[in-house]
């Protein structure tokens, strides 16, 4: 059967929760809020890798609470999985700064509180399904303060000259928040290109993840406009 294009737009979401209760209500707001689906469930982190390669969700709300390293590992696993957009961190310990960084390096895509009211759960989730990188106020802060590089000197020569003119238009989609899907279609590149691309930028700038390129190149002024 083929699917209606309001059936292709709408967002398919895997719920990762090792509370019933809380997972039933995290439920109940994604099936409420219209153009989202949510295709599969799973209470331990055992159970999570398998269900989502076999649900194939657009996004992973994926708890950060599992006990010992269980969630990051999962992380790690399922960001890397073909056809997740993204895999949107839920934590009840408020902003745990070391959390929060092992978090961003295992791949997170955004952070919400487990307390956050259904409208800004909702939200991240759709913001995390577009592309975009997504953080509460406090995460915001935590993710400026952790991820920042180190200093740099002034260079004359313009932003960031140790890179190629392509290598900052990159870099400038990165920082505005863009994943290698959508840089592709604003760069009219294939997606297997943007990847090797954005691998050397991390390399030639000394970064190791996204968030840390975000900032990196916002102080450079890039990813600015748009």
């Amino acid at each position: 059967m083929t699917m209606s294009a309001s059936d292709q737009n709408r967002l398919r979401v895997a719920v990762v929760e090792r509370r019933p209760l809380l997972r039933a209500g995290i439920r109940s707001a994604l099936d409420s809020a219209g153009g989202i689906d949510v295709v599969g469930e799973a209470g331990e982190a055992g159970h999570a890798v398998p269900m989502v390669l076999g649900a194939a969700p657009d996004v992973v709300l994926l708890d950060l609470d599992l006990p010992g390293s269980a969630s990051l590992e999962v992380c790690r696993t399922l960001a890397r999985a073909a056809g997740v957009r993204g895999v949107l961190g839920m934590t009840g310990r408020g902003d745990d700064a070391g959390l929060l960084r092992s978090a961003l390096m295992a791949g997170v895509r955004g952070y919400v509180s487990k307390s956050a009211g259904a409208h800004e759960m909702v939200g991240a989730v759709h913001m995390v399904g577009s592309g975009f990188m997504v953080a509460g106020d406090g995460a915001a802060r935590l993710v400026m303060g952790l991820l920042r590089p180190p200093a740099r000197p002034a260079q004359p020569d313009g932003p960031l000259p140790v890179l190629t003119r392509r290598e900052r238009e990159v870099l400038d989609l990165v920082a505005r928040g863009y994943d290698n899907r959508r840089i592709a279609r604003a760069l009219t590149l294939a997606e297997k290109t943007v990847r090797n691309h954005v691998s050397v930028v991390f390399a030639k700038i000394g970064v190791n993840c996204r968030a840390q390129a975000v900032v990196y190149g916002r102080e450079a002024g890039l990813g600015l406009a748009g």
